[in-house]
């Protein structure tokens, strides 16, 4: 009996001295002595074990430890603390230097997927959070972090649509400012070749004219006119059901510019596919605002179609 509770005792201090005492220090180590200390999540190039799924208990203990060393409770993917401890897990279920462990450096792990949300880098995050659930999937901080993914990539979308719309009114803007230098430039040319023609005229129809005749009628005045210019677009709204089904299109719309820049009479003339892209079409193009159309300086209405192009 004395023998037995001997070699007991002595199991019971080498359990001791070999894996738990290493393992709470290497607790304190990682967390600058102390575990509220959070952990470094700094990326470590460590060329991970060539057959984990061959090691024992004992060797992905190990490897954690090591891997708890090098700073890596999460990251690189297979090569990571939690997941050498899942493993051993999934070797011997219940093994209380593993379940310790991941308890222990849950909070620490967490803190390092916050990081990786905060730097955009969601694949990465998605993962940590993923891994952080396969060892405690009830713990209420991964509620927390997956609202926070979420809310980083919706932020993401929004600056994505936003730099697209300011490119879109930049352009615009470019363009309104071409169509107008090019029509000013055009009435230029008109008005400086005016006189010119009709002096040339007025000198042919002399030299013609019989002496007795009746003085020629006057030459009819050059008919200038210019094209609508728009002031003003508005973004069509892109409809839901099209954004939840992932469909694309477009919309040919056909108005009226009054006299005063306003739009009218829009309709659709022409649409792929029907209906889907129509109302938020003519929405849009009714608050659409022009500078009119001129017939030698006086403003006139003037019919115009545009398509209108719905893309992811």
């Amino acid at each position: 009996m004395i023998a037995v509770i001997a070699i007991f005792v002595l199991l019971a201090v080498a359990s001791w001295f070999l894996i738990l005492q290493p393992h709470q220090e290497l607790v304190m180590q990682d967390g600058g002595g102390h575990p509220s200390t959070p952990v470094s999540t700094d990326r470590i190039a460590v060329v991970p074990p060539a057959n984990v799924e061959a090691m024992d208990v004992n060797q992905l203990l190990a490897e954690a430890r090591k891997a708890m060393n090098d700073h890596r409770v999460l990251a690189p993917a297979g090569n990571n603390a939690f997941e050498f401890y899942l493993k051993a897990l999934e070797k011997q279920p219940g093994n209380p230097v593993a379940t310790d462990a991941l308890r222990e450096t849950f909070p620490f792990a967490a803190s390092g997927a916050e990081q990786a949300i905060n730097g955009r880098d969601f694949a990465e995050a998605q993962r940590e959070i993923d891994l952080l659930a396969k060892a405690d999937p009830a713990n209420y901080t991964l509620t927390i972090l997956r609202s926070k993914l979420d809310a980083q990539r919706k932020l993401l979308d929004k600056e994505q649509q936003q730099a697209l719309e300011q490119q879109r009114q930049q352009q615009l803007a470019a363009d309104k400012a071409a169509a107008d230098k090019a029509a000013a430039d055009k009435l230029a040319d008109q008005q400086k070749a005016q006189p010119s023609e009709q002096k040339a005229q007025t000198e042919v129809a002399a030299a013609n004219a019989p002496a007795t005749a009746e003085p020629a009628a006057p030459v009819p005045q050059q008919i200038v006119t210019t094209d609508p210019v728009m002031t003003k677009y508005v973004q069509p709204r892109f409809p839901t059901q099209a954004q939840r089904t992932r469909t694309q299109g477009w919309v040919l719309v056909g108005y009226t510019v009054d006299t005063e820049g306003n739009v009218s009479g829009a309709q659709v003339v022409d649409a792929q596919p029907r209906h889907l892209f129509d109302r938020e079409a003519i929405n849009a193009v009714e608050r659409w605002k022009y500078k009119p159309a001129t017939r030698n300086g006086t403003p006139v209405e003037a019919k115009l179609q545009k398509k209108i192009e719905f893309k992811l």
